[in-house]
């Protein structure tokens, strides 16, 4: 967002790759629910001291599964700012370091031609970032950064709508952590031709503006031919194979080979009484003997009000919160600045049962987040939006089609006159460690169009509202 913002200076983006796996060891996501784990006794103390040391097989670098870190180096490199394969490569290995020298020698050639931010964002490459993204089943948080980073640039900002139009359009292509179905990992992705071999499967499929400038100061059309025959497609492909036995076609796939193995696009927006501006799911991420053969995840129970992350745990490791109920935690939206709300989610994705608990709150998720872990329910409770009002045993309904990219979140048994004139839940009580420019950060982007619009200052919309 800091690049878009510098339209006048030539720009290039060296992402900082990712970490490799490690032997016998959990992965990255995985292991940042040792402490719930152990805490209902589903691990030993000296399992989890051993694998929390084991976990980074690499010092540097991204995470092992397409989160957020991973899915903004994967969208750079859609939005044309980053060299052709630069996202996802191993961090420190010379790969890495060579990809840093043409980067710098990239920048001083666009500098020589006089090419700027200004000349490689644009409305195409927004639009090749939404499509790669759900190519890729990135991180949730991207629907944050993406209008966040159209606003900087002065393009206009994507849509709820938008975003659900292009995921529906859009088939995921990548098995990669933590989606699967065989969970490789990002460097697995990366050997396996990473953004340009998604993007050759998107260019064939009619999906991309290959007309947007990038930093090698050709197209992306242009890119993508290069990469089609080039001899580092060839020898990376190859060493996948040889290093790891896998086929680079089983971590990339095509449309047709996608669909056999059962991939489906990565986000749901849903609405309803509880998100009546929307809300989303990686439904791609929920456990799929808890989704029926229709394709439809439907989850009915009582709501468990949790006003912070860390009672919501307590309740999770203290076994409080059963199967079947569902866990709605509120007041953690820009109001309180936002803070991510993974531990839960990555408790709710390895605890026994959890994957029969839904998860509905107007925060954001870590984009390793997985499991019916509804995020973003918008108007958060702290702008008054329904969510604010539910009470503990109120009967919540969430219904997820993973087949169709729609849903709905709403309280049920409850009529909706009397559901509207219910006060704020008396536990949402704002933290006293908030300091105020941070609810003035909140009020602010909350009417320059909040979470959908990126948190952003539109000052021209805040100006007129202050007349």
């Amino acid at each position: 967002m800091a690049l878009a913002g510098t339209p006048d200076l030539p720009t290039i983006l060296v992402p900082g790759g990712v970490t490799l796996l490690a032997e016998e060891a959990e992965d990255t996501a995985k292991v940042q629910s040792l402490a719930t784990r152990f805490a209902r006794g589903e691990v030993t103390l000296d399992y989890a001291a051993e694998m929390g040391c084991k976990v980074c097989g690499s010092p540097g670098g991204g995470c092992q599964f397409m989160g957020t870190a991973a899915t903004s180096q994967v969208v750079a490199e859609a939005l044309g700012l980053t060299l052709p394969h630069g996202a996802l490569a191993p961090s420190g290995a010379e790969i890495w370091r060579d990809l840093a020298r043409r980067s710098a020698l990239a920048l001083l050639e666009l500098e020589k031609q006089a090419v700027t931010t200004r000349d490689l964002l644009s409305a195409d490459s927004i639009h090749n970032a939404l499509v790669v993204h759900a190519a890729f089943g990135g991180s949730t948080n991207l629907t944050l950064h993406i209008p966040a980073i159209a606003h900087a640039a002065g393009l206009p900002r994507p849509t709820v709508d938008d975003w659900a139009r292009v995921n529906r359009a859009v088939p995921r292509l990548v098995d990669v952590l933590p989606n699967g179905p065989k969970h490789y990992a990002t460097v697995q992705v990366f050997l396996a031709g990473g953004v340009p071999e998604v993007m050759l499967h998107l260019r064939d499929a009619g999906l991309l503006k290959l007309d947007a400038r990038t930093v090698t100061g050709r197209t992306l059309g242009e890119n993508l031919a290069w990469w089609e025959t080039s001899e580092r497609r060839r020898r990376l492909r190859e060493k996948l194979t040889t290093l790891d036995g896998i086929d680079p076609d089983d971590v990339i796939m095509s449309p047709a080979r996608a669909r056999e193995r059962g991939l489906t696009s990565t986000i749901t927006f849903l609405r309803g009484n509880l998100a009546p501006e929307g809300a989303l799911v990686k439904s791609t991420a929920i456990a799929p003997d808890v989704i029926g053969a229709d394709g439809v995840y439907l989850h009915e129970g009582p709501a468990r009000v949790f006003t912070t992350e860390a009672r919501a745990i307590a309740a999770l490791k203290s076994g409080s919160v059963k199967a079947g109920d569902t866990m709605v935690l509120i007041g953690l939206g820009p109001g309180i600045g936002m803070p991510e709300t993974y531990q839960i989610t990555s408790a709710l994705k390895y605890v026994k049962e959890g994957k029969r608990i839904a998860l509905v709150t107007d925060g954001r998720f870590s984009g390793v987040s997985t499991g019916a872990c509804i995020g973003h329910v918008s108007p958060e409770a702290w702008a008054g939006g329904p969510i604010g009002r539910v009470r503990n045993g109120d009967r919540i309904r969430v219904r997820i089609d993973t087949r169709n990219l729609e849903g709905s979140v709403e309280v049920l048994g409850v009529a909706e006159a009397e559901f509207a004139a219910r006060p704020v839940n008396p536990d949402l009580t704002m933290d006293p460690r908030v300091p105020a420019d941070t609810r003035l950060w909140a009020a602010l982007q909350n009417a320059s169009g909040g979470p959908w619009g990126g948190c952003v200052y539109d000052v021209d919309e805040i100006v007129k509202r202050l007349k």
